[in-house]
């Protein structure tokens, strides 16, 4: 009776079902009949070319830099993690040198290695300045890497790869290939020295379309972590990302670096590029989207982009806490050695005061700062003529002690060194034109000397200076023509065919002689090099620590410097009014100097005083210094402007009359007797530039400078300065530069 209830039931309900449509399925676990499964994103982070900087510390000037570091990126980092798991971080190349991380060659752990490791960096390719110190340095201080090092186009003399070509890291099931490839210059870079000594530097595309090879199968994308630039460097074939794009488009995007260029991203062959500039100052991104097709992995999107230390509002990202806590050791050893007095500089700053805001002294005239680095260049390679750039604006030494980080601030390029090549007087005259290249021809009326746009924004914003020379530098004159009276120090003519001894870094060189530069395809023999082993050494070598040497060793801790007086520019009118009244309303705000459109490079163009002025200009630059433009009506150019200009900023406020004095009423004159001074002493001053001082002493507030054979009048000696009075006021000039008139 049970059983029959129970079919009945059962046969109820299925007809029930069935007059009503519904039907049940079995729902599959498998992924297919289920949602589709979701994508996999991968984001890969790199930064490149970082040279030492893993706090916001400029350790050659002991203070803050907030423009870029490793623990203002690991914040950055940090927050990408936190919306994305799968993230992968690398670094690419040029990681140890520079900002003082040399220090920490000899020292059990390097600052460096301590941070990627915290950090969690899981590939390095090496970049060119990783090889500056030997093999020896780079495995003792590469070998505290807790990731995989790379560099897949140098080998061994047997045959092996010196670094592995690639390593395979994996996120949720994706195998992401990463090939590391170095610049082939390296062979260039360390010419002269033994630190290549054992491998063998190989073709980086090549190389790459074998790493692809060994790849395939193996991985599901590969992606190019290279220590190269965009495009071919110094015109050799093959050390450019763009041609490795082109040749090898199984990648599916490259880190490029090396050119400390910015590079958002760029598509070349269907191959995504980015480059994160310099210093820690961005870090690039590669974002990767896989989806499954049955048992494979396609990659269904990708994009590249850069990330900024500086934020849109023109503040800075912080700086991780922890990792500074981590690193302090290393920040305060540092320090401590970059403050480490080794000279006393007596007599004259190194540097005078610019006389025009925006046009950096240091560049446009014969410093005893360029005089000194020359004289250390001289002393140790016993060149005939040597060359050296200063890449910093505001260089400055000032009288009193000098450090360490002075000379790191005033020569900036860490592995700069002495190199002495035989050239001809051809050779070198045709260097020099292009070295002037830096500036602009000047026409008619102008007054300020200018920098090449291009020049001024190259990877190193430097123009060259000459020692044991004499020369002018003739600016009306086009590139190429301008630098007249060449001549040694004794006057005597230097020929075409002359053979010279020149002395100069040998990055530079190697520069002038690629393609398309000044001294393209010629070949020089390199006789010396400071960073040889039987000179001073990789370290020992290198100008700065050659300038360190001389102070101690050569002058015994004290340097007063001979000013040579041995170049000068030429072709611009320095001695107008209309000029006068240039300087004068630029050093006050009014007047600005010629920039780039973002602001980066300045002095770009000549300020010209005899070009046409628009009402407009009147009344913009009038509002500015508040003053009324009607008085200009009628004023044709910017010179008769400027000077008029300047005449009502100067105009003295109406003084109330003084009432006429009763000589009835005169009161008795009590006064002491007056007694006639004697006639003032007349000096000339002997130094090419002449601090005038608000007291006798170099910590004095500087007014401003007198030029060689000005002649002054002297009120009275006191301890060693004479007291001049200088645009209305009192000041004081070192009496050792002025000659006493007879």
């Amino acid at each position: 009776m049970n059983q029959l209830k129970q079919v009945i039931t059962i046969l109820s309900m299925a007809v029930l079902i069935l007059a009503t449509g519904i039907v049940f399925t079995q729902t599959p676990v498998n992924a297919q009949e289920e949602e589709e499964e979701k994508d996999i994103h991968i984001t890969l982070l790199a930064t490149s070319d970082i040279h030492g900087r893993s706090m916001p510390w400029d350790y050659a000037v002991d203070g803050p830099n907030l423009t870029g570091s490793l623990t203002q990126l690991y914040t950055i980092i940090k927050d990408i993690r936190k919306d994305h798991p799968n993230t992968i971080l690398l670094e690419n190349g040029d990681l140890i040198q520079d900002n003082s991380a040399e220090l920490f060659n000899d020292q059990p752990q390097s600052p460096m290695m301590v941070a990627v490791n915290e950090m969690g960096y899981e590939a390095w390719t090496y970049g060119n300045h990783e090889f500056n110190f030997g093999l020896d340095v780079l495995d003792k201080v590469s070998s505290q890497f807790n990731g995989a090092r790379l560099a897949g186009n140098v080998y061994k003399e047997n045959g092996e790869r010196y670094l592995p070509a690639y390593t395979i890291i994996e996120r949720e099931g994706v195998k992401i290939g990463v090939i590391g490839m170095v610049t082939p210059l390296i062979t260039e870079y360390e010419k002269g020295t033994n630190h290549l000594d054992g491998l063998v530097v190989k073709n980086p595309i090549e190389e790459t379309k074998k790493a692809v090879k060994e790849l395939e199968g193996k991985v599901d994308v590969m992606i190019g972590l290279m220590h190269m630039g965009l495009e071919n460097e110094n015109g050799v074939p093959g050390t450019g990302v763009k041609e490795m794009a082109n040749a090898v488009p199984e990648l599916a995007a490259i880190f490029a670096g090396h050119n400390h260029v910015l590079i958002n991203k760029e598509e070349v062959n269907g191959v995504f590029i980015t480059e994160p500039n310099k210093y820690g100052t961005h870090i690039s991104r590669i974002d990767l989207t896989f989806t499954r097709q049955g048992e494979k992995l396609l990659l269904k999107e990708k994009d590249a982009s850069t990330i900024p230390v500086k934020n849109e509002d023109g503040t800075f990202v912080e700086s991780d806490k922890d990792l500074e806590k981590t690193l302090k050791p290393y920040h305060e050893y540092a320090r401590e050695d970059a403050n480490i007095e080794v000279a006393q500089l007596k007599g004259t700053n190194l540097v005078p005061k610019n006389e025009i805001k925006g046009i950096p002294a240091v560049h446009i005239q014969e410093t005893p700062l360029s005089d000194f680095f020359h004289e250390v260049m001289l002393h140790y390679s016993k060149a005939d003529v040597v060359a050296h750039q200063i890449d910093n604006d505001k260089a400055s030494v000032d009288v009193g002690p000098i450090k360490k980080k002075d000379i790191a601030y005033n020569y900036q390029f860490a592995g700069g060194e002495v190199s002495v090549y035989e050239v001809t007087g051809k050779d070198l005259k045709d260097y020099m034109e292009w070295a002037v290249g830096y500036f602009n021809s000047t026409r008619d009326g102008d007054v300020t000397i200018s920098f090449d746009k291009t020049r001024r924004s190259s990877k190193y914003s430097t123009n060259d200076y000459f020692g044991n020379v004499k020369y002018d530098i003739d600016l009306t004159e086009q590139p190429g023509n301008r630098i007249k009276n060449l001549r040694k120090l004794d006057g005597t003519p230097i020929k075409l065919e002359d053979n010279l001894k020149l002395g100069m870094n040998s990055y530079r060189m190697d520069f002038l002689v690629s393609k398309g530069q000044a001294l393209e395809g010629r070949k020089f023999n390199m006789i010396w090099s400071s960073k040889e082993e039987s000179s001073y050494g990789e370290t020992g070598g290198t100008i700065r620590n050659l300038a360190i040497r001389y102070l101690k060793e050569e002058m015994n801790g004290v340097y007063e410097p001979v000013i040579q007086h041995n170049w000068k520019i030429v072709g611009v009118d320095m001695k107008s009014p209309a000029r006068a009244a240039v300087v004068e309303l630029i050093n006050k705000d009014i007047l600005a100097i010629p920039t780039t459109e973002d602001g980066k490079y300045t002095n770009i163009a000549s300020i010209n005083v005899k070009a046409l002025i628009t009402e407009e200009e009147i009344k913009m630059l009038a509002t500015k210094a508040k003053v009324d433009a009607s008085q200009f009506t009628g004023v044709k150019t910017s010179g008769e402007f400027y000077q008029k200009l300047v005449k009502a900023l100067n105009k003295p406020k109406d003084e109330p009359v003084e009432k006429p004095v009763n000589p009835s009423k005169t009161a008795p004159d009590k006064s002491k007797p007056t007694i006639t001074q004697p006639e003032s002493l007349k000096g000339i001053v002997t130094a090419y530039h002449l601090n005038v001082r608000s007291k006798p002493s170099n910590s004095g507030k500087v007014y401003g400078t007198i030029s060689k054979n000005t002649e002054i009048t002297i009120l009275e000696e006191i301890q060693g300065w004479y007291k001049i009075s200088y645009n209305n006021k009192s000041g004081y000039v070192y009496s050792k530069y002025v000659t006493i008139k007879k």
